[in-house]
């Protein structure tokens, strides 16, 4: 609580407030520097790495396909064959509101309907095309290192997901894929985009050679909104 906007317990008129609570600015310091990525949440990263055409690690020996993913929107899924992602679990214990790993004018919003498991480490090892087949929504921005993908899935418990352009998409009136386009949505990186309301995962993909994660991450790793991630540039030149 030292690290809340609120600070006290009696201001939350119910756990869902509380779950949702904002942060003081200086709690998670945003990483200024014009070219690095920042963590859009808090979290532990499940897999990370290259997208080897369609096919994304969903844990060890297990993979999902980005066609899938996007809801068989093909058009979206081209953009990032090839690319980069990082997966990030978001425990119940941690902050759940999700931020912008950069600076981004949004240019498509898709909603997926679809189950709830759990997306903790035995549901990823065991259950195939998890993130492809729990609901999610999917917001596509265009920034200076190209199209980038932010995929909020939803999990066991998690009933409702929110953005700040659209308010709460999950659950949706309508159990069908729907597809929204917008032209004056812009958001700065380390700004809010949406939240959970319980703990789940996001998914962070762009397009290929367009950014290289930083070296020091892994399967694992720990990491806190704000910080540096990843640095935006051909993967190719970045190695030297």
């Amino acid at each position: 609580m030292q690290e809340a906007l609120e600070p006290s317990l009696s201001a939350y008129p119910s756990f869902c407030d509380f779950f949702i609570r904002k942060l003081k600015p200086e709690a998670r310091p945003v990483d200024a520097h014009l070219h690095h990525l920042v963590s859009p949440a808090d979290g532990v990263i499940s897999e990370l790495g290259n997208i080897e055409s369609t096919k994304l690690i969903q844990a060890k020996g297990v993979y999902f396909d980005l066609n899938n993913l996007f809801g068989q929107q093909s058009s979206i899924a081209t953009a990032f064959t090839n690319g980069k992602f990082i997966t990030i679990y978001l425990a119940p214990k941690d902050y759940h509101r999700v931020h912008m790993p950069l600076a981004g004018h949004l240019r498509e919003m898709i909603y997926v309907p679809g189950k709830l498991f759990s997306v903790n480490t035995t549901s990823t090892q065991h259950i195939p095309q998890l993130f492809a087949r729990n609901e999610r929504v999917i917001s596509i921005f265009e920034t200076e290192a190209g199209p980038m993908a932010l995929v909020l899935v939803g999990a066991m418990i998690v009933a409702s997901i929110n953005t700040r352009w659209a308010g709460q998409i999950t659950p949706g009136a309508k159990r069908q894929i729907s597809t929204h386009s917008y032209k004056n949505v812009f958001l700065q990186k380390g700004e809010e985009m949406g939240y959970f309301n319980l703990g789940s995962t996001v998914i962070v993909l762009f397009g290929d050679q367009s950014i290289a994660w930083e070296s020091t991450l892994h399967v694992s790793s720990k990491l806190k909104m704000g910080e540096k991630i990843g640095i935006k540039g051909p993967s190719i030149l970045l190695a030297h």
